[in-house]
């Protein structure tokens, strides 16, 4: 199949074959190695490319919508009508029909954004569209026990990242109840594609973000915090630390930001705010 072939879109393994040579000592083995893969995958919105951004090529609708939804491009998941994947050996386009109303918000404040595995904002041309004044919470509607529900988190987070055991490459977000039982998890090359998956899985199936938490195998950067701020999940807790600004925003929003986590430590950032 040539590159520019397009299909529609089937499940793809994430990861890919390729030869090595593994050196320890004074010995050399040639071997195989799984990869994690990564493509190119522009997002197209009525028509128009909006976002070209780095990703594995595995839930691209998932991703599509997530992205959708975390980034404001929609309002809510029902302003999406339709979407089609399309995958080509070594990209990916993902062509969305949104309500005429968010379009032309989008087009009003469109940036010609390309997005890389670590990136959250390449190619925003000004600060103020950053957007890092998140709308304030509602009153949580869960209560959580940190220390048994991170720990219960994080105990079972590995075995449920099963493309981070072909490859050693990838993030995971997962979606936890109140108790830290994970119901899903996705993964992907980019921490914040993966979280995008995972959003848009849980838009998909009407699942409400209010009655839950996050929990990424990363560290809690800015645009983590402020995607998930913006879904209104009440807590987010990462592997590893957040950034002043994760902070910040999760400060005014009323989100409750939690780092560090392990089966029997975890740092809270925003002490002051209770679930």
């Amino acid at each position: 199949m040539s590159a520019d072939t397009e299909v529609p879109e089937i499940e793809r393994a994430g990861f890919v074959e390729r030869a090595i040579v593994r050196h320890r000592g004074d010995s050399s083995t040639p071997a195989f190695d799984q990869v994690a893969e990564e493509i190119p995958v522009a997002l197209v919105f009525n028509g128009i490319s909006h976002v070209v951004m780095m990703a594995t090529p595995r839930d691209l609708e998932a991703f599509a919508h997530g992205f959708a939804l975390t980034e404001g491009v929609v309002a809510s998941a029902a302003a999406i009508f339709d979407c089609e994947v399309f995958l080509r050996d070594d990209s990916a386009e993902v062509a969305m029909t949104i309500a005429q109303e968010d379009f032309v918000r989008l087009k009003d404040r469109r940036r010609a954004l390309t997005g890389r595995s670590g990136c959250g904002v390449c190619g925003i041309d000004s600060l103020e569209l950053l957007d890092l004044r998140p709308e304030a919470l509602p009153p949580p509607v869960i209560a959580v026990d940190l220390p048994q529900a991170l720990a219960k988190a994080a105990a079972g987070l590995r075995a449920h990242q099963a493309l981070m055991a072909a490859t050693g490459g990838v993030h995971a977000a997962a979606w936890c109840t109140p108790q830290g039982e994970i119901v899903h998890v996705f993964e992907d090359i980019g921490r914040h594609n993966g979280l995008d998956k995972l959003i848009g899985h849980l838009a998909l199936q009407g699942v409400d973000l209010r009655r839950g938490f996050v929990f990424l195998s990363s560290r809690g950067s800015y645009e983590l915090a402020r995607k998930v701020a913006r879904m209104r999940v009440p807590l987010l807790a990462t592997i590893s630390a957040p950034s002043s600004l994760a902070i910040r925003i999760a400060t005014e929003a009323g989100m409750k930001l939690v780092g560090f986590c392990r089966q029997d430590a975890f740092v809270d950032y925003t002490p002051h705010i209770s679930l």
